[in-house]
């Protein structure tokens, strides 16, 4: 007689008896599975919205970032701008005020300079060009001159004549709009009191030191020695003071270049081009102009450096407090999966240890309620170790059908929780492998000890019993 159909009739004869078996089995199976596959959609869901929150948080420090800088951007451009309005301002008021260094020959007497208002001592003409072809930095506007007192002879008065070419531009630097006008050869521009005092007119004629000059502008007042100032080309000046290839200043501005001693960096500079020479400065208003665009100009880097700072500080609490709330957020989920946990660990073991015992009470009557059918068959030739297999065998049927049952209505209780995690990220093959292990072991020691007992019955003291 075979074993499995013994088995198989056991289960046919007995339905009651296995179902019990099976949906203790099952209810074991599906607390475990349905707690794994709950805890990995808890897992997955917390994740993602971690994911979610880092998302929406980064975005939006994105966005605080695009804003800062377009208003960092807005203000560099009305810095940039306020700059070049200053500039601007400065250009025309530097205009206004005129050349304010000059070059003078180097054994020039300053007291006598300073008491005649004009040099006494002249220089080689070529020392211009020399100049104009270096790379200094801290001048603009190099304009040679030559420039005397005389007496006019038409007239009788003491003027002061200068002759003068157009400005000399740098070599390495763009041109620049020049502070004073070119004077024509056979032209002449008047001073205010010279031309005033003879009653001369723009467009008329003058003798000047005999020789005929076309007027070609009359200055206003000016309440200085430009007064009494007539200007004539250059050429034309060195001539007539026998001056031929020499001038006696050049004139230029500080182009707001140096630092805090400023006049002494520009006669080192110039010094190193010109060893024959000594510069002076004319006049504090540079100073104050100088010192009022270098203070605007600090002020603007100071106040767009503050606003670069602030928003590196700025982001950077953004990106702090986001931080926080991430960690905040994470200990949250740790703490409600910990639950999860905690409620797993103390649900599926007692679910195990209930089936165990349940199949095992099971096991056990069924055993003594078969004694009899199994002194029988004991008496007409089965072996002990048939009927622990007989035992064994329905153990595991049990554990195969209670593994799918229990996986199926775990799985299918993990995945209705609402957090519309998709079932394949849920699905686990490991698990399910490890439950079709798991339930029929658990079924087969359940019924271990029952089977021995019943296999190592007497059949002789059983049919005698009965």
């Amino acid at each position: 007689m075979k074993v499995s159909r013994l088995v198989f009739q056991e289960i046919s004869h007995r339905r009651l008896n296995f179902l019990l078996a099976v949906v203790s089995v099952a209810v074991a199976i599906a607390c475990l599975v349905g707690a794994i596959t709950l805890l990995k959609a808890g897992e997955i869901q917390t994740s993602q919205k971690l994911k979610d929150k880092e998302q929406v948080l980064d975005q939006q420090l994105s966005d605080k970032e695009v804003s800062l800088d377009l208003a960092l951007k807005q203000q560099e451009e009305e810095v940039s701008q306020a700059g070049k309005k200053l500039q601007d301002a400065m250009r025309k008021i530097t205009k206004g005020l005129g050349f304010n260094i000059l070059v003078l020959a180097e054994d020039e007497n300053l007291g006598e300079f300073h008491a005649q208002g004009t040099p006494t001592r002249s220089m080689p003409q070529e020392y211009v060009t020399r100049l104009a072809n270096s790379k200094i930095v801290v001048i603009n506007h190099l304009l040679p001159i030559v420039t005397k007192k005389i007496t006019w002879p038409e007239t009788g008065q003491t003027i002061i004549l200068t002759g003068t070419r157009g400005e000399v531009p740098l070599a390495h630097r763009d041109p620049k709009k020049p502070l004073l006008d070119l004077v024509p050869k056979g032209h002449v521009v008047l001073g205010h009191h010279l031309h005033t005092s003879q009653k001369l007119k723009t467009g008329g004629t003058v003798q000047l030191l005999g020789k005929t000059f076309q007027i070609d502008k009359c200055h206003p007042e000016r309440g200085s020695q430009d007064d009494v100032t007539a200007w004539i080309n250059l050429g034309e000046a060195q001539e007539m003071l026998k001056m031929q290839n020499l001038v006696n200043a050049i004139l230029a501005l500080e182009c707001n270049c140096a630092t805090v001693d400023r006049i002494a960096e520009i006669r080192k500079e110039i010094a190193s081009i010109l060893p024959g020479t000594k510069v002076i400065e004319r006049g504090k208003p540079a100073l104050a102009r100088a010192e009022a665009r270098n203070r605007a100009k600090k002020e603007a880097d100071a106040a767009l450096k503050r606003a670069k700072a602030t928003k590196k500080e700025t982001l950077a609490q953004e990106r702090q407090a986001n931080q926080q709330t991430l960690e905040q957020e994470q200990q949250a989920a740790a703490g409600l999966m910990n639950d999860r946990y905690l409620l797993t660990q103390v649900l599926v073991p007692v679910a195990m240890v209930g089936s165990f015992v349940w199949i095992a009470l099971l096991a056990l009557g069924n055993a003594r309620q078969r004694r009899g059918e199994i002194g029988i068959l004991r008496a007409i030739g089965l072996r002990s170790k048939q009927v622990l297999t007989l035992f064994l065998g329905k153990a595991l049927l049990v554990g195969v059908a209670g593994a799918i049952l229990g996986y199926i209505a775990g799985f299918l209780i993990g995945t209705s929780d609402g957090s519309g995690t998709p079932v394949g990220d849920l699905f686990d093959p490991v698990w399910l492998i490890a439950t079709a292990l798991l339930a029929p072991l658990l079924s087969a020691a359940a019924s271990w000890i029952p089977a021995l007992l019943a296999a190592r019955q007497d059949p002789a003291l059983v049919l005698q019993e009965e």
